[in-house]
């Protein structure tokens, strides 16, 4: 478990005091409240959020302590926590795949039940409605009997990354398609001193399955036909789901990493932190690439939405974090937990979230003032980007069935099992699960 810390992390020194004051109203509101504890996932992003704590714990006085674990970790954290008498956590960090797991099962309390008066600021994104559930209608809605359960604590959605200075030497503009971003892929490809583009394809909690829905997303493809009107046909091995995974191998076969199956979300950060990527598609982490400690390429990255397929829209997945408050813990804890949670909803606090290096979840700061300077240019790319950002999954059953595609997908791209077998494959085990589980979850005819 890691304790509250009294040092700031670096860069935040100044912050701190000219925050202070502007913080000063929602500080009040949120003193003097029960130490809590929060549990959390190891990321890119968790360097900022452990910042904003401290600055929370500074400003108000308030204690909160951060049990961080990597990602699985976190998740069977979660899953014990809220099947015992009392939970040890006051706030869970739920991810986008997941969340739906607790929401149906009871196990979160409606925030609006702890404090009538509770609300989500306008200005912070609902990221498709993730924020609230209806349970007995047992969906994601924020529509009629759809209860307020979480507060977002960052996008996490997937951006395209690309190298300025090399466009500007090739000429080369932000690519709109997969095939745009193809030939500027082989234009910046110069291996083995740099990949074209690398990518993510080693099979994890949830790593490749993530990572390729901009592809077959925006080919028309998916895992299921239509989860939100409860359309569970597997679609898993669709014709376009196979275009988009062969747009994906393809940029992998041609310009990529010798070794994409193996390549982790750490290991193609540090690619483009190395200088050894053109591009990358990743979750935003701009403050290392600036950090001249730990980037070979400060200045040099440019961010975008992520490229389209012919005739289709852009989509990117929500792998975006939901902070809720579990119903097995102290009352005192559970309002000391929301305290925290209208605090992080500030505009002063989201503008802290920023500056040390993570993505905030508001409008008013992601199309602010902030958005127009070079430090904050990422900014503009997310605010693009969150339109287009879906959820994955909507049924419990997640893990199950991402357990499936982790492992299928990362054959195919490692060379295991060609991709239409392992499309095929991952249809008739997903079928299984869905059936045993009571869903009507029909199966297309099997690629050939």
């Amino acid at each position: 478990m890691l304790s509250r810390t009294t040092a700031r992390l670096a860069g935040l020194t100044g912050l701190v005091s000219g925050a202070a004051m502007a913080l000063s109203l929602t500080a009040a509101q949120a003193a003097d409240q029960v130490p809590i504890t929060i549990v959390i996932n190891q990321s890119p992003w968790f360097p900022g959020f452990q910042s904003v704590v401290e600055l929370y714990e500074e400003t108000t006085g308030n204690t909160i302590e951060l049990d961080v674990n990597p990602f699985a970790g976190s998740l069977e954290k979660q899953r014990t926590a809220v099947r015992t008498d009392e939970s040890p956590y006051d706030l869970l960090i739920m991810n986008a795949g997941f969340f739906v797991e607790f929401y149906k099962g009871g196990f979160m309390q409606p925030l609006t039940e702890i404090d009538p008066g509770f609300a989500l600021s306008d200005d912070i994104y609902r990221f498709d409605d993730s924020v609230c559930w209806d349970a007995g209608a047992e969906r994601v809605t924020c529509d009629g009997a759809g209860a307020l359960m979480a507060v977002p604590v960052n996008p996490n959605i997937l951006i395209l990354h690309y190298r300025a200075d090399l466009y500007d030497e090739n000429g080369l503009e932000v690519p709109q398609t997969w095939a745009e971003l193809m030939a500027n892929a082989q234009a910046l490809n110069d291996q083995p001193a740099r990949y074209g583009i690398s990518q993510r394809g080693q099979r994890g909690a949830f790593d490749v399955t993530y990572d390729v829905f901009p592809y077959i997303w925006s080919h028309g493809g998916g895992i299921f036909r239509n989860q939100k009107e409860g359309d569970f046909t597997i679609t898993i091995n669709s014709p376009e789901t196979l275009a988009g995974m062969q747009t994906y191998m393809s940029l992998a076969s041609n310009v990529g990493h010798p070794s994409t199956a193996g390549q982790t979300q750490a290991n193609v950060i540090q690619n483009m932190a190395t200088g050894k990527a053109g591009h990358i598609m990743s979750v935003l982490a701009p403050g290392l690439f600036d950090d001249p400690n730990q980037s070979a390429v400060v200045g040099k990255v440019n961010y975008a939405a992520t490229p389209a397929g012919e005739g289709f829209a852009a989509a990117t997945p929500l792998g975006h974090w939901l902070a809720g408050v579990p119903k097995n813990t102290d009352e005192e804890r559970k309002k000391a937990a929301l305290a925290f949670l209208s605090w992080f909803q500030s505009d002063e606090a989201q503008e802290a979230y920023a500056r040390a290096g993570s993505a905030p979840v508001s409008r008013a700061v992601l199309e602010g003032p902030m958005s127009e300077t070079e430090e904050f240019r990422w900014m503009k790319a997310l605010a693009d980007a969150i339109p287009t950002a879906g959820l994955t999954f909507l049924i419990p059953e997640a893990s199950q069935i991402v357990a499936v595609t982790e492992l299928r997908l990362n054959e195919a791209i490692g060379g295991q099992m060609p991709l239409n077998e392992a499309l095929n494959t991952a249809a008739e085990e997903i079928h299984q699960i869905m059936t045993e589980a009571g869903y009507e979850a029909p199966k297309l005819d099997d690629l050939p």
